[in-house]
């Protein structure tokens, strides 16, 4: 059973079919692959990476595999999820239970040296990824292949699901000129893979050189929402407080590059944007007006406690998404930017110069969407309908590529 219509979440909880889906750590705590049992391996983890029934992936090779537990290297944010923005760097340190060393890949290096990885016979992934090609943590993924294919290391990747994999494909597909820390492969902003699948098609467009073995999760159908999976939701991320936010995330994340706030700093971060200069009243109308699907918009203002007008009282809208199967997150964001600028004093909406994520001189906003001609719709007033058009495109000859590597039936 499947709701069709708006619910609170309290009441999605309690209703919606559970499907009882094993992620692959789980998988790997019931049998673990020969090829990781006696060996000894380094993790690249962080607070996500739990059994179904909380256990954390370092109780479940410290003590039950029969492997050698060596090393843990934790992606932006930590492995407690500890630093809360981008462009905040931890540091390198030792477990001071197992007395081993958490390398940072999100500091001084972000790919692993020959150094973090001696001795090293298995490398093992176990991380949340939100559906998102920017979300940061398949491209620390995609450097630590790189690595262990140099250092001739097999990768295991401990699958999880796509939180928003209903949600249809959407936004532009990366140029390969526009790769950066944020992108890495040709594939749409909103993709509806899983990590493993991710790591699937980098290791087949780009790194075939790299022995990769996805455990791939039991029970999982591509067709769904998180809530459906019977799992626990541990935010992957400081600002991903739940899979609500997950869902809008591809979209309003572009807010980072813009003067706009993406709702950092209040507890539902990505479905909250605004600013002080905002008129929420015009914005809401001119919003409702254009009918987008799946989604609603009511006005919403808030301080935010940090980040951007930190303390300031902006006027904003909240986004409720009504139907994920039509909603579009991209498209509804860049009809929300426009929906902006049409309803602000001229030139008030303005796209943040670099740097951005270690990239110093291609336009945030650019590395974010996937090219630069999202925002010259945005800035020269183009169509939106043929901005759109272009994406399906390439999301067509996207998709029926990746049709063939898919590891996950619809």
């Amino acid at each position: 059973m499947r709701f069709r219509r708006p619910c609170s979440h309290a009441a999605f909880d309690y209703f919606c079919t559970v499907m009882k889906v094993l992620s692959g750590l789980d998988v790997v705590s019931r049998r673990m692959p020969s090829g990781l049992r006696g060996k000894r391996i380094g993790i690249l983890c962080h607070s996500s990476s739990i059994t179904s029934d909380f256990r954390f992936i370092t109780e479940v090779f410290h003590r039950d595999s029969g492997s050698h537990l060596d090393a843990l290297f934790g992606p932006q944010h930590g492995i407690s999820g500890q630093t809360q923005d981008n462009m905040i760097e931890w540091e390198s340190t030792t477990d001071p239970v197992l007395g081993i060393p958490v390398w940072s890949l999100y500091g001084e290096h972000r790919r692993p040296t020959p150094r973090m990885l001696e001795g090293l016979e298995a490398f093992v992934v176990d991380l949340q990824d939100v559906g998102a090609r920017l979300y940061t943590y398949i491209w620390t993924v995609k450097l630590c292949m790189e690595a262990s294919a140099e250092a001739g290391i097999p990768v295991y990747i401990l699958d999880r699901p796509n939180p928003i994999a209903r949600v249809q494909a959407d936004g532009p597909v990366l140029l390969e000129e526009y790769f950066t820390f944020v992108g890495g492969a040709s594939i749409p902003l909103c993709h509806r893979m899983t990590l493993g699948e991710m790591a699937t098609w980098i290791r087949e467009k780009y790194l075939p050189g790299c022995e990769l073995h996805v455990i791939r999760m039991e029970g999982w159908r591509r067709d769904s929402l998180f809530r459906e999976t019977g799992l626990p939701w541990v935010l992957p991320s400081p600002n991903m407080p739940s899979p609500e936010s997950a869902t809008v995330y591809p979209g309003t994340v572009l807010a980072e590059a813009l003067n706009i706030s993406e709702g950092r700093g209040t507890v539902i971060p990505f479905e909250l944007t605004g600013a002080p200069w905002i008129d929420s009243h015009k914005l809401l109308g001119e919003l409702r007006s254009r009918k987008l699907p799946g989604c609603s918009f009511r006005i919403h203002d808030f301080i935010p406690t940090f980040h951007k007008y930190e303390g300031e009282y902006c006027r904003g809208i909240q986004i409720h998404v009504t139907d994920a199967s039509s909603f579009r997150p991209v498209a509804t964001a860049l009809h929300l930017f426009d929906a902006v600028i049409k309803t602000s004093p001229p030139g008030s909406l303005q796209f943040k110069k670099p740097p951005y994520e270690y990239e110093y001189r291609l336009m945030p906003f650019d590395i974010l969407s996937g090219d630069s001609r999202m925002r010259e719709v945005l800035e020269k007033g183009l169509s939106l309908a043929d901005e759109i058009s272009r994406w399906d495109e390439s999301i067509g000859s996207f998709t029926a590529e990746f049709r063939q590597m898919g590891l996950y039936e619809e």
